[in-house]
Order: C-alpha cells, then sequence, then structure tokens
C-alpha cells in the first residue's frame, strides 16, 4: 500500500506551505506582473492565489488530509477576505454536484452488497475465450464498462477480486509476471477510460459541469456528455489494451485454467474498500438473481433511463428534471419498503466521505479562484499562447497541460477544481470560446495513467505486488500523448454535431 509519509515531514511540508503563503502575501510585486495581456491580478485576487498555491503544496506534500487540506484553505479564504464564510460554504457544500456524488456512491454501493455487479463482471471476463491477451481486454472492457455509471474507483474495486481469481487461478506470482502486470494495470485502466464516459464516472465530472453552468453558462445534458465521452471511451479502450499486450506481453498465448478462473469470479468488494472482502452468497455462477439483486437493478435501470431521457422527462411531467436530483430518486428508492431489503447502515460504511468534502471544498476554491480574478490572470500567464494555434492544436495543448498536471495531483477532483475555471477564465481574457477547451480539460482530468499516486483507482490493483510504479510510469507516457490526441480529435469531430 501508499506509504503514510512521516509526521517529521508532514510537519516540514505544513510550515513550508505557511511560509510560502506568508511570501506571496507580503512579499513586493512588480507591476508589470500584475498585469498580464489585459489580465489584472488585484489585492483580492492575489490572496486567492496564494492560497491556491497553499492548498497545493498541502496537498502536493500530503501534510493533512485532502479534504481537511480543502476546509483549511476555505478558512484561509474568509481569513484573508477573498470571499466570506457563508458565501464560500454556500458555493461548496450547498452546491448540487455533491448531493449528486453521495447519490451515486449509494447506488454503487447497493450493487456491490447485493452481488449484482459481480454478475455485470462476468459476461466480459468470459469473452476472454481461454487467450491471454484477450483476458486483459476483458478486464479493461469491465471496468471501462462499470465506471461510467459507478464511479472509476467502485469499479476498480469490483473488478480487481475477479482479476486476482485470473491470475491465482493461473499460478502467476506478483512481481514476476509479465501477464499479472498487464492484468493487474487493466484494473486501473479500464475504470480510468471508463470513467470520462458520462457525468457519474467520477468525482471531478459533476465539478466540470457545475463549472460549466455557472461561470460559463453552458449547460451539459447527459446524453451530450456521453455523446463525447463513450466515443472517446471506445477509441482508448483498444489503444490501452494494446500499450498493455506490447509493453508488457504474456508469457504464454493461452489460459491453462480458464475454467477455475471464471468460477472464482464473482467476489466484488463495496466501492472504496479493500477488495478481498467477503463473497456475497448470492455471487455464485449458478444462484438465481436474489431480490435484492432484482430491486437493485430495476432501480438501477430506471436511474439509467431518467439520465438518458432527462430532457424528454422534464418536458413531460412539466418540472425540470436534473441528473442529480434523478441520482437522488434512485438513492431514496433503495430504502423504499420490500424493494432491495438494504439499510442505511449496509452501504453508509461504503461511501468515501472524504471525497464528498473534497468535492465541496474544490467547488469553494474553484469558485473563489475565478471570482477574484486569480484564475483569468493565471491562465493567461501559462496558457495564453495557445490562442494563436487552431482549433484542433487548443484541445491537444490543453489535454496534454493536464495530464502534467496530473503527475503532481493525487486527485482527479482536485485537477478539475483547478484546471477548470482557470481555461474558462483564459477565454474571457483572450476573446476566444474556451467553453470546449474547458470541458476537454474536464474530461483529460479522469486520465491518471501515469503515477500510482496519482489516483486510488491505481493504488487499489498496485498493492497486489503485480506491477510497480516504474511499470506504471513507463506505459503511462506512452499512453499519455494518444489520451491528449485521442481528447482532441472527438471533440474536433464530435463537438459540433451534439451542440457544443
Amino acid at each position: 500500500m501508499k506509504k503514510t509519509p512521516s509526521t517529521a515531514r508532514r510537519l516540514v511540508v505544513l510550515l513550508a506551505a505557511f511560509a510560502i503563503l506568508a511570501f506571496l502575501l507580503l512579499a513586493p510585486m512588480p507591476d508589470s506582473l500584475k498585469t498580464i495581456r489585459g489580465a489584472v491580478l488585484d489585492e483580492k485576487g492575489r490572496k486567492a492565489l496564494a492560497c491556491l498555491v497553499f492548498a497545493l503544496v498541502l496537498w502536493i506534500g500530503e501534510a493533512l488530509p485532502f479534504h481537511i487540506s480543502g476546509i483549511l484553505v476555505m478558512l484561509l479564504l474568509a481569513f484573508l477576505g477573498v470571499q466570506s464564510w457563508p458565501d464560500l460554504v454556500k458555493a461548496g457544500m450547498g452546491d448540487e454536484s455533491v448531493i449528486f456524488f453521495v447519490a451515486v456512491l449509494l447506488l454503487a454501493a447497493a450493487l456491490a452488497k447485493s452481488g449484482l455487479a459481480s454478475r455485470l463482471i462476468k459476461p466480459f471476463l468470459r469473452l476472454a475465450r481461454g487467450s491471454t491477451r484477450g483476458a486483459v481486454f476483458a478486464v479493461l472492457a469491465a471496468g471501462a464498462f462499470l465506471a461510467p455509471w459507478i464511479t472509476a474507483l467502485a469499479a476498480a474495486a469490483l473488478v480487481l477480486p475477479s482479476a486476482k481469481a485470473i491470475l491465482e487461478a493461473e499460478g502467476e506470482k506478483p512481481g514476476e509476471s509479465r501477464f499479472g502486470t498487464a492484468i493487474a494495470m487493466a484494473v486501473a485502466w479500464g475504470p480510468l477510460i471508463g470513467a470520462c464516459a458520462t457525468p457519474a464516472g467520477s468525482g471531478s465530472n459533476p465539478i466540470v459541469v457545475r463549472f460549466l453552468a455557472e461561470l460559463a453558462k453552458v449547460d451539459i445534458s447527459f446524453v451530450q456528455w456521453m455523446a463525447l465521452g463513450v466515443p472517446l471511451t471506445l477509441v482508448l479502450l483498444p489503444l490501452g489494451w494494446l500499450i498493455l499486450i506490447l509493453l508488457f506481453p504474456p508469457e504464454r498465448k493461452r489460459l491453462r485454467s480458464m475454467g477455475t478462473a471464471t468460477a472464482g469470479i464473482g467476489t466484488g468488494a463495496a466501492p472504496g474498500k479493500a477488495a478481498d472482502a467477503k463473497q456475497p452468497d448470492n455471487a455464485h455462477p449458478s444462484a438465481r438473481l436474489s431480490h435484492g439483486e432484482k430491486g437493485v437493478g430495476i432501480v438501477f435501470a430506471v436511474v439509467v433511463v431518467l439520465w438518458l431521457a432527462t430532457p424528454l422527462v422534464s418536458e413531460w411531467i412539466g418540472i425540470k428534471l436534473t441528473v442529480s436530483a434523478v441520482a437522488c430518486l434512485g438513492a431514496v428508492a433503495l430504502f423504499l419498503p420490500g424493494v432491495t431489503g438494504l439499510s442505511w447502515k449496509d452501504l453508509a460504511s461504503s461511501i468515501d466521505w472524504a471525497g464528498i468534502l473534497l468535492i465541496a471544498m474544490g467547488v469553494a476554491l474553484g469558485t473563489a479562484l475565478y471570482k477574484s480574478g486569480a484564475a483569468a490572470w493565471v491562465s493567461v500567464a501559462v496558457l495564453g499562447g495557445i490562442g494563436a494555434l487552431p482549433p484542433f492544436g487548443r484541445l491537444a495543448a490543453v489535454a496534454a497541460g493536464v495530464l502534467v498536471v496530473k503527475v503532481v495531483f493525487s486527485s482527479n477532483t482536485l485537477t478539475g477544481t483547478v484546471i477548470v475555471p482557470l481555461i474558462i477564465a483564459l477565454g474571457a481574457t483572450l476573446g476566444i470560446d474556451s467553453r470546449l477547451l474547458a470541458l476537454a480539460g474536464g474530461f483529460t482530468a479522469n486520465f491518471a495513467v501515469i503515477l500510482v499516486t496519482t489516483s486510488p483507482v491505481n493504488v487499489l490493483p498496485w498493492s497486489t505486488g503485480y506491477f510497480s510504479i516504474k511499470d506504471m510510469a513507463k506505459a503511462g507516457l506512452v499512453f499519455a500523448p494518444f489520451v491528449a490526441l485521442a481528447v482532441a480529435l472527438v471533440f474536433t469531430v464530435l463537438a459540433p454535431l451534439v451542440g457544443l
């Protein structure tokens, strides 16, 4: 597992963060830097920028838990007068994306607890048809299929036990098997690739939707997002598979014990929990659907249909039905008498409450950066040159920039929090339409494919010992340029067709 920083290191990082904060607040700033290409950094913007740098030092140095660092930064923003505390809390804790993420995690936990998620994985793994390379693709596809609906982390937690069952049945030893490396990395890459397919795929996606609506006045529907996300997933899935089998070619072509491997499939773990959780009693391949599985399946199916048909349903009932409202409706339905038999206690322990807090803090920080003018100043200073590029070049440059930023951020949510407001502000300053650029940046924030530490989705399979940090970095550096080009290509071709 990822090693926790020592107390001494955490104290040093904390002291360094406060020292840097003080320097940025008190050091004289040349007038030539206060205005860049028309973007002005006033005193309030400077304070917001100092708070952002303070947050980045804490997040990168892991001096405090990410969500606790976020609360501290909110307090600093209020203390320094960037925004009032009530406004900051309202911007974050009162934001629609927070309740949306809670509801999605409840649905994911219900799928895992009932055993239904295990059944959804099995057809993908049977696609291997006894081929080792097919098994790698099957694991990738299973994660990519689940992630859009229940978040990437939940998908990785559910696919990992099945992948381990295959490797154990084949007698693959951690650290000694290229096939084991490819399979274990597929557990991470599949959900990361699939996370961009819908707004429910990760914690950063609802933040992107929220920022575009609030800051750029662009409402992205569930179907519009999918019209870009699904093709991007379909393009990157075979590319990711090809890179894995070329860099880590399996030692043999055929699986020696596919029957045993598939028999072990179905030991799903709850989202965010250890992957060795006890197998549900109803997860055996020959078992009939239980009452709980049927109930969860019906609720989940209804939620997905309503997500896809939200505009039509809203027009039919005469009430605007948002994506988050539909998710909450599904979460409530799980607990109706006789529907699933699941209790709040069954599901609450599986929810990543720290992630929910982080989303709330991220929304508050991103809003403060934008409204203070700091986002415009930073974006022009860093990305101002992309204004001279053609549309495809702008998209590719933004995607590549986000992938570089991902190397230092240990959270997709943090990446979306920082990047999207900057890009939106950039457009207003340079006089270009940056809405599509911001959306592309938000999509790319999901691809934490280079370093293990940049996402808990990677840490789960890495903890099995089948691949090293070096293995993932090698493969990720090869994959990243293709991700940037694929994002640029899909957005250039399809965005005009879906009205974006």
